[in-house]
């Protein structure tokens, strides 16, 4: 299984890469709480996914990156996931944060702040349910210097996001190779986000300018 980020077009996926739509589930308060799955893609064995953003046949590619003459420069440091977070120790676990790859989801705010709960004693369970609830990567919790990871078969989820009314990036888990433009690989991570807005600044990463931007994903 592999992405391949083409020049100025779109991600190649190949190896028979399964598909479907996954939703920012809130609760009452509009707080990110959980996933929800929604529609399957149908199988196929290869497919290209659109990033510029433009695309009418979302989340596929149609060509339209021509059209709008795209530029998909890749700006992601080729630094390692712990060459750019920064570390933060608390009495039972330990909260790794790189901020580049935020994705906007919201998990790191439902029951408080990650960053604050991390410090006191007895918030250990949601401190890591709110890190592995993150789609990107940028927050990891350690335990023993182990993270704690979710178990995420190799897939990708479309993110919708209904509490912010905008589609979201472009989900990747399970340690799927993505491959720049150039050839070389990214760090292979159980969870990372890909822009399918075409406006990150952290390409081919997501920064969360979807919502700035109020990308519509369908």
């Amino acid at each position: 299984m592999r992405i391949e980020v083409t020049p100025d077009g779109p991600y190649v996926v190949t190896g028979s890469v399964p598909m479907a739509r996954q939703s920012i589930g809130a609760d009452a308060r509009g707080q990110s709480m959980d996933w929800d799955q929604g529609e399957d893609y149908p199988a196929a064995e290869s497919y290209k996914l659109c990033r510029c953003g433009h695309s009418a046949n979302k989340p596929y590619c149609d060509g339209s990156h021509e059209r709008v003459r795209f530029d998909g420069t890749e700006t992601a440091s080729r630094r390692s996931y712990q060459g750019q977070a920064e570390e933060q120790a608390g009495p039972e676990l330990t909260l790794t944060d790189a901020p580049a790859f935020c994705a906007f989801a919201r998990f790191c705010d439902a029951d408080g702040q990650v960053w604050k709960l991390v410090e006191i004693p007895g918030q250990a369970d949601v401190v890591a349910r709110e890190a592995a609830r993150c789609p990107s990567g940028r927050l990891v919790a350690w335990e023993s210097r182990s993270p704690i990871e979710p178990e995420l078969p190799p897939s990708i989820g479309i993110v919708e996001d209904p509490v912010a009314g905008v589609g979201g990036p472009i989900w990747v888990r399970g340690g799927i190779s993505v491959t720049s433009a150039d050839g070389r690989d990214y760090e292979v991570r159980n969870r990372v986000t890909l822009c399918r807005c075409g406006r990150s600044r952290n390409k081919p990463f997501c920064d969360g300018s979807h919502v700035t931007i109020r990308f519509t994903g369908t």
